[in-house]
Order: C-alpha cells, then sequence, then structure tokens
C-alpha cells in the first residue's frame, strides 16, 4: 500500500489530506470507509436505461420508467415462473406498476382481502431482495420512504423461512395488515421497486413536439433522480422559445397546430392563445386554409368542422409569421450560409408561382394577403402587435422556466459514460470521413470541439453576466441550432418547411442528409469519432437518435459491427406509420446491452385492468463474458481514485504526519 507513499509525497497533498480528514478524523474512520468502497467496487454495475425521441408520448414514457423496460417482468418471470399462472405474474406487475389504481380495482372484487394484502406483501418483499441485491443496504435505504424505511429493511434483510425468525418476518406482516397498513406498504414497495431496477436514466433527446405531454414527461423527470438528457433540435427550439426567441416561438406555435396538440402550450404552460386565434379570424377570415388543416390525432376525439378550420387558420398564420422571421434572421446572420432558405422574395404572387434555382413551380396555397411583395418578410402592424404577445406569454411562463431549467442543469450536447458516447443526431463530416471544420462565432471548430464551442455558446443565452449583444447573438443562435445544416443537431441540407406545405412537388421535399448519416455505418468511422471524443474501453459504442430507424423496412438499429446503435424507433404516434413499431429502449446492465423493441402502448387504464403491457422484443446486442462490476465503470474509476487518497490519509494517519481528530 505504501510504497509510493513518502512523508515528502504527504507535505505536497497536505492541503487535500487536511479537508478529508474532516469527514474521516481517525485511523478507524478512514479504514471504514477504505473497506466499505472496496465492497461497493465489486457490486455489479447498476442498470442503465436509454431512450431517444420520445416526443410528448408521456403515457408511453411513464409505462416504460414503471416496467423498466420489461426488466421487472423478467424478474418477476425468474422468481416465480414455476410457481405462478402467467395472468398472475401479469396481475402482479401491473400491481407494482399502477399500485393505487390496481388496489382500487382488486378492492372491488376481491372477497378475503387481508389474505391478498398477506400474499402480496411476501411477493413484493421477494421481487424487492432481487432488485436490491445489486446495491449495498445505504443505498437501498436512501431509496426507501422515510416513514417504513426501517420495516421495509427487517423484511428485505430476513428470509420466511429460516426457522428462528420465522414468527418475527410472520408477525410483521400480520401487523402491518391488522394496523390497515397494507395498502400504504404495497404502494411503498411498489416504488421503491421502480426506483432500484433503473440506476441510471439517459434521454437521447427531442423530448418536446408531437404529441401531447411533454410537459408531463418534464414533470415527472423534475421528480426524479439519475438522469441526464442530451439537447435534440426538437428540445433546442423550446429553450430558444423560453428565451425570447422569435423564429423558436414560431416554430413551437407551427408544429403544435400542426399536430393539433394545444395541449403542451395551454394546458402546461399557460401561453394565451386567442391574440393568434383573434388576428387568425381577421387575416384569413374566408380563407379555407385547406393546406393547413391540423394532422388528425387517431386517439382524440374528432375534431368539429369548426375547430378544425379555426386551427387551420392559426396554423396558416403563425407559418407566414414563422418565413416572415426567418428570412429577416438569416439575413441579420449572412455567416450562416442560409440565404437560400429566404424564400418569399421568388414568389410571383400574380401567378401563384415561385422560383427556386431556376425552377419555377405553382403554390399549393396562393392567398398571403399579409404578404406585401415589395418588402415580403417584412411583419405588419398587427403580426408585430401578435409576436408581441406571444413573446411575453413564453417569457412569464414559471412552469416552462423550470422545465427548460432540467436542460441546463441535468444536459449538455452529448456526454461520455461508461465507454459510450451519447448524443442526439450527428457529428458533421467531410465526404471522406474525417471531421468537418464548421465556422462559430468567428472561428472554426471541428469534432468534440465543435459541440463543446456549440453548447457554451447556447449557454450564453442564459448568462446573465453576459453583454446584452453577446446575449441577443447566443439567442438567434438557437435558430440555427434547430435548423442549420452544420448543426450537430440537425445536419441536413435544409430543413423543407417551406416546400412541404406549399409545393407539390416532392423532389423540392428532400432533406439531403450530411455525410455522417451515410459513413456512420462504418466501423472505422466510430473509431475514429470514439477517439476524437476520447472514449476509451474494449467495448464502446456511440449512440444516438434523431432519425427514426425504418425496421418496418428492414433497417438494422446496430450499425458499424455494432459500435453505433440508433434508438429512434418512433416513439411519436406520428411515427408508427414510418418505423412500424413504437420505439425502441436500449438496456445496459452487467451482463451487457438488450435492445428493447416496443410495439404500441395502448393505455395505463388498459395495463391495470387487464395486466396488459407494452409488448417488447429484446434482442441481444452485446453480452459480456465477465459481469460487469461497478470496478469496471466511470463511477468505479472515481472510488478507486477516493480509496487512494483515503490510503494516503491512513499513511499520515499511522506515521503522525497528520493528526488524528477526536
Amino acid at each position: 500500500m505504501s510504497a509510493n507513499l513518502t512523508p515528502e509525497k504527504i507535505e505536497s497533498d497536505r492541503r487535500l489530506l487536511e479537508l478529508l480528514s474532516q469527514n474521516f478524523g481517525n485511523i478507524s474512520a478512514a479504514a471504514t470507509e477504505i473497506i466499505n468502497l472496496e465492497a461497493i467496487l465489486n457490486l455489479p454495475k447498476g442498470t442503465e436505461h436509454f431512450i431517444a425521441d420520445v416526443h410528448g408520448e408521456a403515457e408511453a414514457f411513464r409505462h416504460i420508467l414503471k416496467n423498466a423496460s420489461g426488466n421487472i417482468k423478467r424478474k418477476v418471470n425468474e422468481i416465480f415462473g414455476n410457481s405462478m399462472r402467467e395472468d398472475d405474474i401479469r396481475q402482479l406487475c401491473a400491481l407494482i406498476y399502477y399500485p393505487s389504481r390496481k388496489l382500487a380495482l382488486v378492492k372491488q372484487t376481491e372477497h378475503d382481502i387481508d389474505n391478498f394484502y398477506k400474499v402480496t406483501l411476501y411477493q413484493l418483499i421477494r421481487v424487492l431482495q432481487e432488485v436490491s441485491s445489486k446495491y449495498t443496504r445505504s443505498k437501498v435505504r436512501k431509496n426507501l420512504p422515510k416513514e417504513f424505511s426501517y420495516i421495509i429493511e427487517e423484511l428485505l434483510h430476513e428470509s420466511p423461512s429460516e426457522e428462528n425468525k420465522q414468527p418475527y418476518y410472520n408477525r410483521i406482516i400480520e401487523t402491518i395488515i391488522s394496523t390497515g397498513q397494507a395498502e400504504d406498504f404495497i404502494r411503498a414497495i411498489s416504488h421503491v421497486i421502480q426506483k432500484l431496477s433503473i440506476d441510471q436514466l439517459h434521454l437521447l433527446g427531442d423530448i418536446y413536439d408531437r404529441g401531447d405531454g411533454a410537459h408531463t414527461v418534464m414533470d415527472t423527470l423534475l421528480t426524479y433522480r439519475n438522469f441526464d438528457i442530451q439537447w435534440g433540435n426538437h428540445d433546442v427550439l423550446w429553450m430558444g422559445a423560453a428565451c425570447g426567441n422569435e423564429c423558436c416561438i414560431a416554430n413551437v406555435l407551427r408544429i403544435s397546430l400542426r399536430y393539433c396538440n394545444m395541449v403542451t402550450l395551454e394546458d402546461g404552460y399557460g401561453i394565451n392563445l386567442v391574440p393568434l386565434a383573434t388576428f387568425a379570424m381577421d387575416a384569413y377570415a374566408d380563407d379555407p386554409c385547406t393546406v393547413f388543416m391540423p394532422k388528425a390525432n387517431v386517439d382524440e376525439e374528432p375534431l368539429s368542422d369548426k375547430n378544425r378550420q379555426l386551427i387551420a387558420k392559426m396554423h396558416k398564420a403563425i407559418s407566414v409569421i414563422q418565413f416572415k422571421l426567418e428570412g429577416q434572421m438569416f439575413q441579420r446572420h449572412p455567416e450562416w450560409k442560409m440565404d437560400d432558405r429566404r424564400l418569399l422574395h421568388h414568389i410571383d404572387f400574380d401567378k401563384g408561382t415561385i422560383e427556386i434555382h431556376g425552377k419555377t413551380f405553382p403554390l399549393k396555397d396562393k392567398n398571403f394577403p399579409t404578404i406585401d411583395a415589395s418588402d415580403p418578410y417584412r411583419l405588419t402592424r398587427e403580426e408585430k402587435l401578435l409576436m408581441e404577445k406571444l413573446i411575453h406569454s413564453f417569457s412569464v411562463s414559471d412552469k416552462l422556466k423550470r422545465h427548460v431549467g432540467l436542460f441546463y442543469s441535468h444536459g449538455s450536447l452529448f456526454n461520455v459514460c461508461n465507454s459510450n458516447l451519447l448524443f442526439h443526431a450527428s457529428i458533421p463530416l467531410n465526404a471522406d470521413g474525417s471531421l468537418k471544420e464548421v465556422a462559430l462565432n468567428g472561428n472554426t471548430y471541428k469534432g468534440a470541439e465543435l459541440l463543446r464551442q456549440t453548447e457554451m455558446l447556447l449557454r450564453t443565452a442564459v448568462n446573465s453576466d453576459a453583454s446584452q449583444d453577446v446575449r441577443r447573438n447566443a439567442i438567434d443562435f438557437y435558430t440555427y441550432a434547430w435548423c442549420g445544416p452544420d448543426s450537430p443537431l440537425f445536419d441536413k441540407a435544409k430543413m423543407a418547411t417551406f416546400e412541404r406545405y406549399l409545393i407539390e412537388d416532392k423532389a423540392t421535399h428532400n432533406e439531403e442528409k450530411g455525410h455522417y448519416y451515410h459513413l456512420r455505418e462504418k466501423p472505422e468511422v466510430c473509431d475514429m469519432i470514439l477517439d476524437e471524443f476520447g472514449v476509451e474501453g474494449e467495448h464502446r459504442h456511440i449512440i444516438n437518435g434523431h432519425v427514426p430507424v425504418k425496421v418496418g423496412k428492414g433497417e438494422n438499429p446496430v450499425k458499424a459491427d455494432g459500435k453505433l446503435m440508433v434508438i429512434d424507433g418512433g416513439f411519436s404516434k406520428a411515427y408508427h406509420d414510418t418505423t412500424g413499431i413504437a420505439g425502441y429502449t436500449l438496456v445496459y446492465h452487467s451482463r451487457g446491452f438488450e435492445l428493447v423493441q416496443h410495439e404500441p402502448f395502448t393505455s395505463a387504464d388498459e395495463a391495470v385492468k387487464n395486466g396488459t403491457d407494452i409488448i417488447s422484443v429484446n434482442r441481444l446486442v452485446e453480452l459480456n463474458t465477465q459481469r460487469v462490476r461497478v470496478r469496471d465503470t466511470d463511477r468505479g474509476k472515481e472510488l478507486t481514485g477516493q480509496i487512494e487518497e483515503l490510503r494516503e490519509l491512513l499513511y499520515a494517519y499511522r506515521r503522525g504526519l497528520i493528526k488524528e481528530r477526536k
């Protein structure tokens, strides 16, 4: 232990050791902590879950957290598969996922409720023993509800089959029931099982847009622990809107209206859409706005014709405003080289056509009463007033600020965790596979440094110490991060919003992808990227989302000989037809990686009543020859460093170089 330790070494580290001695004041305390940490290093690593592109599907997201991507059911099957019927296993799992709702149903039909409580408590304790077995008692204790912590610990660490303790164990269960605490205990134990089944949650971007529950997803994360977020382009769109970026606000509103999703805006964040509705009804009073009819949501009650017409008018109104604002923005920032996205001045309003790259196309909608052909990007007086009201509405939403704050406190553009590189979309590359130099604030960057500098610029928008001009530039940059051709969050030649709405020719709709999306199939390219980000380890991977994997057409989410995993399988209902499934989650436990492919989730009500679950297919991606221990993880490296410091403190105590504290 002390071969490399000398009095000179102790003296050079004295300040660190003096601070350490405040927590471990003597030989006994330091030695005890070393024993504790060495033991932790040899536990199996906790289970990590990777989820990408939730897109507001809150109910499916929360269910996957509750069932740990099927991990809880797998544990229940391992324990009770030979002693319980399949239907009983489903009902027990439903109870673990939704204890309060399931108990309410059980009480309506169960004739011997005390016996049900007794059997269920024994079963739940057994499941909790299994899911907690890879953690220290201290970690388990921290996840227990305070009011039941002592009793649950006693039940966890005693066996009902042990002869000396059997009456003791049984009496605890009986007393829980006789004192009327059974339901509270069942709820408490179920929630602990859920917590301990996922050790770390990684969200690889695009929590927002399309589905109507993004605010509910964020509410869930506010109460969650151990999670990180890699920003997606739809997330930075909302972050930009919260900062007051007019283009981002217009895009947020347009997408919400396109997918007929005003719940997040109005109910979630209190955004007042009345001014937009009033303006739209006035500006497009006699316009059928056929092109801007919202996409139907099959899960919702059909909209009345009146409501559909109103939403279509609002949709058109904000789309036209968006095209104007983006034209102004791209002109203000020539360094972005996005002048080709300024299209309004190419419209012949008399003929109802537009010229793009020398070719003329008829427009699907020719009625633009708010556009002045001589100055097409200028907002009308009414449009300016409307945007002022909308900007104010976004800026005063406290809930939006709290939710966006999670992206800054728990998020980043990329993350390296346990030999895995996590990011949402892309690393810009040249055609030959080399890292692409991208201009940013007068300098050029590539690879890891490009992502670091991009993140720093985006964070400057909420830095109160920055000057007004610097912050304004950073706020503007959220538009480029959302749809810029070299943005690591997008990396396509263009976002063809205008063309998709207004031009029939589908050739104009094509959004040419950056070279990364084609070259990521090559193992050598993935290795180069992993080296660039300093990712080490025998088994290292890139994990990202952004582009839905078209499973129904035979596309494989595992690429480059297993070095890359794309886990956007289409959580959003809008993508189900495209992907053929309803999302992926990736599970990394101590024995390896499993990719879980999900079918569409019906509802929590169905899960409670009938024990239905998200039908999932587990695909083993990578099996480790030996179980991964905490010692092999990033956390293990931290603990190993702490052990070395404690051993140094122990050396100093034993030689009197640092005095023990009483």
